[in-house]
């Protein structure tokens, strides 16, 4: 999704949103602890499940151990990945923002004439740069050396 058809509005509204949630995820610290507890028994219970299939044969507890800590586990994976796509995301939004802002600055600069590089200048001044013949540069550039010989009586 391109973020840069968006307003500076719903950017703005969008990360506001996402920094919020971010700061109640970090906030809960036993939340996540618990959540990732919560992953690690539902391994568990697969593996439980396997292990009295493998001992007692197909029962209806094996199966139900083995279907509960499979859903646990992927809950776990989704819920994980979402919180990174949230993560990278944000950052995606924030740096939207910051070259919106790098643009509008350019182009209030070049408005104003603050601010002004070499890069700045008008295409007309390089483009007469560059119409001079190279021996009118170096002529610019390097002037000549008279050299002179030394006679032997």
């Amino acid at each position: 999704m391109s973020m840069k058809k968006w307003t500076d509005e719903e950017l703005i509204s969008t990360r506001d949103n996402l920094e919020e949630w971010k700061n109640r995820y970090n906030k809960t610290r036993s939340g996540s602890k618990l959540w990732l507890f919560t992953a690690f028994l539902g391994a568990f219970a697969v593996s439980t499940g396997l292990a009295f299939i493998f001992i007692d044969g197909v029962t209806a507890l094996s199966i139900l151990l083995i279907v509960m800590g499979a859903f646990t586990c992927y809950s776990w994976f989704r819920s994980e990945k979402q919180k990174n796509d949230n993560e990278t995301f944000l950052a995606d939004i924030n740096k939207e923002i910051k070259r919106r802002k790098k643009v509008a600055s350019k182009s209030k600069n070049k408005n104003t004439g603050e601010g002004k590089t070499k890069k700045d200048e008008p295409i007309e001044a390089v483009a007469e740069v560059k119409s001079e013949k190279p021996s009118q540069v170096e002529k610019k550039k390097k002037p000549k050396k008279k050299i002179e010989k030394k006679v032997q009586d």
